[in-house]
């Protein structure tokens, strides 16, 4: 297993671990309607406009077929004065989950936040995730909550936050 820094022609890759990532973590909590019609062509399109920010990272297997990714960057609202970061996003296919990968691929976007001059982040996370225990289990702490709709579905999204992201082991 390799992680490494996503460039532009790991968008394709990046765009089917994340529409699976959403279509096995997010059945029976996301609507259907919503999970139908993700497709890898739109993701990939998304990606490639994403990739130019340069703060994304994949994890690819022995084979070079990328099975998680990673990103972040500034946090996007400016409402939490104490945590200047943000982990945008963070995927990795369901069978190759629980093998530490997501620890490594965090590991990157922190070290890429202090080389950006940020000691802090947040993530938000659908509430009814099971993944939420892996934001826990990296110390994470729950900062806020709000209310979102997907699909005309009320879901409540929790945001995990880092004062200091140097504790990230």
């Amino acid at each position: 297993m390799n992680i490494r820094k996503a460039t532009l022609l790991d968008a394709r890759g990046i765009a089917q671990v994340h529409v699976d990532s959403w279509i096995t973590t997010y059945r029976n909590i996301v609507p259907d309607e919503y999970l139908n019609q993700l497709t890898y062509d739109a993701r990939e399109q998304l990606w490639k406009k994403n990739l130019g920010n340069d703060n994304a990272f994949v994890a690819e297997n022995e084979n070079g077929k990328i099975i998680g990714f990673a990103d972040g960057g500034k946090e996007r609202t400016g409402k939490y004065r104490n945590l200047d970061g943000e982990l945008y996003s963070i995927y990795i296919l369901s069978e190759n989950q629980s093998q530490g990968i997501g620890r490594l691929l965090l590991k990157e976007v922190v070290n890429e936040l202090k080389n950006k001059g940020m000691n802090s982040m947040l993530i938000w996370v659908l509430k009814d995730n099971r993944s939420y225990g892996f934001y826990e289990k990296m110390c994470g702490k729950v900062v806020d909550s709000k209310s979102i709709e997907i699909f005309g579905k009320r879901l409540i999204e929790v945001a995990y936050g880092w004062e200091d992201i140097g504790t990230i082991k």
